[in-house]
């Protein structure tokens, strides 16, 4: 068929035309053509279509000022058109399957989801909903809190994968998916309640739905975000991803070993790649601050923070805008011994000799004064061996926070 696009005559004009067609595709779904009709249409013009060329149709739509909301709203329905089209024009390594490496984790948890849905969830949905005499309650209830761990999925989707892909210029990707994420994670609270209400009618609505909104945004991420990420992402950036996605967790099923890379280290090990810290910086873990936005920080801090050393000696304190106890710059260079009261030094220093020898690591103590509710807790600081550094004091006026009641969800006029 002569007027069939083959993706793989990727010229600059074809490329053109092929995004041209592709958004026009999608414009006529926003407009109310039938999904079916559209169908139609991409089988005539295209042997198939690649995951990037989808990401950049939508963040042309967005350049072109479609709304975030309106692509995501479309994006079940075009993801239904692609599917079983997307061609695989991406070279792979195999180094993504091996143990550990946040792709093989994704997948490895999308199978979980899948065999959690199709093998527990609806059958016994539909028992629950078909059968209300059976005792399916309470199991099906337990298979829809495991289905939340659906949250720590997109979690590190969206806080650690996200922002990668930000940085190589993919942003509409990553905005769409997220709120489609949080809308699923919206529907999965609903689901729950319905069930705990046994309100089996609108159940029955939404439930089905769900399930294959669920299953659609699997097919996404596996076969529009993960071949576009490995074209992209480097080596070391998969390392950095590996090791955030401890800190926020695993979906139903966790990494049977950590991934360390199959090549040759020349300075012993495998060295993650750190980015280069801008002049008049200091470089953290995480992260990089000049020095006076560092100050400010601390300083907007509701609290009062000061800092002694491993020999006792006052090092630095904040200057909160309301602080509670008074510090003045004389103190600092002093023992902290030399800071309080006689009948008060006691008991210093037996606080110190127990962070000191590790048999703590905080300690609080909270007074009523002036009106306020006075909560004072030390801290034992370690460096990464245990290696006693300091102690930190944080005193805080919490009266506030004690007298709070139910939620507030949204800004005060």
């Amino acid at each position: 068929m002569s007027n069939v696009i083959n993706n793989r005559e990727m010229s600059d004009s074809n490329r053109d035309k092929r995004q041209e067609l592709l958004k026009g595709m999608i414009l006529k779904l926003h407009q109310g053509v039938s999904p079916e009709e559209v169908k139609k249409e991409f089988r005539e013009h295209f042997t198939g279509v690649s995951s990037y060329e989808i990401t950049q149709m939508e963040q042309n739509l967005i350049n072109e000022g479609m709304t975030v909301e309106e692509v995501q709203n479309l994006c079940d329905v075009h993801a239904d058109i692609f599917k079983g089209s997307i061609d695989e024009v991406h070279t792979r390594s195999k180094e993504e399957e091996s143990i550990g490496h946040p792709v093989r984790v994704l997948r490895e948890e999308n199978y979980a989801l899948r065999n959690l849905l199709d093998e527990d969830i609806l059958p016994k949905l539909d028992t629950f909903i078909n059968h209300p005499e059976a005792p399916i309650k309470n199991m099906l209830l337990q298979d829809i809190n495991m289905l939340w761990d659906i949250d720590k999925h997109y979690s590190r989707k969206e806080n650690i994968i996200f922002p990668y892909m930000e940085k190589y210029g993919m942003s509409a990707p990553p905005k769409v998916m997220w709120g489609v994420d949080d809308e699923i994670r919206a529907s999965i609270k609903e689901m729950k309640q319905h069930i705990i209400d046994e309100n089996r009618e609108e159940l029955q609505k939404m439930a089905y739905p769900l399930i294959e909104r669920i299953k659609e945004m699997i097919f996404k991420e596996e076969e529009i975000l993960i071949p576009m990420i490995l074209e992209k992402f480097t080596e070391d950036e998969w390392l950095e991803i590996a090791d955030d996605s401890e800190e926020v967790g695993y979906c139903l099923v966790s990494p049977e070993g950590k991934w360390t890379p199959d090549r040759v280290s020349f300075i012993g090990g495998v060295k993650k790649k750190k980015e280069d810290t801008p002049d008049g910086n200091v470089r953290f873990g995480i992260g990089f601050l000049t020095v006076k936005e560092l100050e400010k920080i601390l300083n907007a801090l509701p609290v009062d923070v000061t800092f002694i050393d491993e020999k006792d000696t006052v090092k630095y304190f904040n200057q909160a805008k309301e602080r509670i106890f008074a510090r003045t710059k004389s103190v600092i260079g002093r023992t902290v011994q030399n800071c309080h009261p006689p009948q008060s030094v006691g008991t210093v220093e037996k606080l110190l000799e127990d962070f000191k020898s590790g048999a703590k690591d905080e300690e609080s103590f909270w007074i009523n004064s002036r009106g306020m509710f006075i909560l004072i807790t030390y801290y034992a600081i370690r460096d990464d061996q245990g290696k006693y550094m300091g102690t930190l004091e944080v005193t805080q006026n919490v009266k506030g926070i004690r007298e709070l009641e139910g939620e507030k969800r949204i800004l005060a006029d």
